[in-house]
């Protein structure tokens, strides 16, 4: 192989694995449903496959106020979530089936941390950090919505 002909290859071999790298970094957007906390309403987009709930909120450098997502998994077991790779600061509510919120957890961006579901849940709702908070959402409050009907008493 000539000179010339390994420079071009190595460079376009460079912008091909450039712009994989920032496809990997492009925040999904995925369908999104409407829940409600209350008189608040929600736009959730929703992560239930495992690409999906492993990418989560990853590489988004902002998001609308009432806008979050919900983490759906096959079964109830305990959910613990991290921040690698997540540029905002999250509020992290684990969310029993019938809609009832079991912990509110506060999450800081770009960490390793482990935090947990208190028992075993199969909905996780991740807001801004402080949405909770600020509309006096706590642990025993019942978010309503199409996910939890089917599974209320």
């Amino acid at each position: 192989m000539s000179t010339l002909l390994r420079v071009r290859f190595s460079a376009a071999l460079a912008a091909l694995l450039l712009a994989c790298s920032a496809l990997a970094q492009v925040p999904q957007n995925l369908p999104a449903i409407p829940l409600g906390a209350g008189i608040h309403n929600i736009r959730a987009q929703v992560a239930q496959t495992d690409e999906q709930r492993m990418t989560g909120l990853m590489h988004r450098p902002s998001m609308p106020t009432n806008e979050g997502m919900l983490f759906i998994f096959p079964e109830p077991s305990k959910q613990c979530f991290w921040m690698k790779n997540t540029l905002l600061p999250l509020s992290t509510a684990f969310v029993a089936d019938d809609g009832t919120i079991v912990n509110i957890e506060d999450m800081q961006p770009q960490t390793l941390n482990s935090h947990c579901s208190k028992q075993p849940v199969r909905y996780v709702l991740e807001m801004n950090q402080g949405w909770f908070a600020k509309r006096g959402i706590k642990p025993g409050y019942k978010l309503s919505g199409e996910p939890f009907k089917s599974r209320q008493p």
